[in-house]
Order: structure tokens, then C-alpha cells, then sequence
């Protein structure tokens, strides 16, 4: 079983590839950098991120988005 550290560094390095080939992402509708959405997924207290992949025409990965599903849950 991964620990959280090994899990936090393996996005890190999956998000650094996305950014490397352009991919846009984005965290709750602002554009935001692999540092940034590993450390929110540290630092989150409540809830969870959900992925939402825009594929382009050709097939390929166009943006990357990540929300909080909880957030977007509560009235």
C-alpha cells in the first residue's frame, strides 16, 4: 500500500508531464500549477477532487480540470 507521501509525489509527477505537453489545468475554474493541486490535495480538510478530462478532436488530453465535489455539493 502507497503511503500518502508516495501517492502526493506520484501526482506530482503525472500533473508535471500534463504540463509539460501543454495540457491546461485548472482547480475549481482557475488555472493552477502541479504544486498547487497536490498541495490542495494535502491540505484538504473536507471533501474530494474530481477529475474532468477535455479531450480534443484528435483524441489527445486539451485540459485538465479538478473540482471539489463537495464544495459544489453544499447549499
Amino acid at each position: 500500500m502507497k503511503t500518502d507521501e508516495t501517492a502526493y509525489q506520484e501526482l506530482f509527477r503525472e500533473l508535471e508531464r500534463y504540463e509539460n505537453k501543454g495540457v491546461c489545468m485548472l482547480m475549481d475554474g482557475s488555472p493552477a500549477s502541479p504544486m498547487q493541486i497536490v498541495a490542495a490535495h494535502m491540505t484538504r480538510e473536507k471533501g474530494s477532487y474530481m477529475r474532468d478530462y477535455i479531450i480534443d478532436t484528435e483524441g489527445y488530453i486539451e485540459s485538465l480540470s479538478f473540482v471539489n465535489i463537495n464544495r459544489n455539493n453544499q447549499a
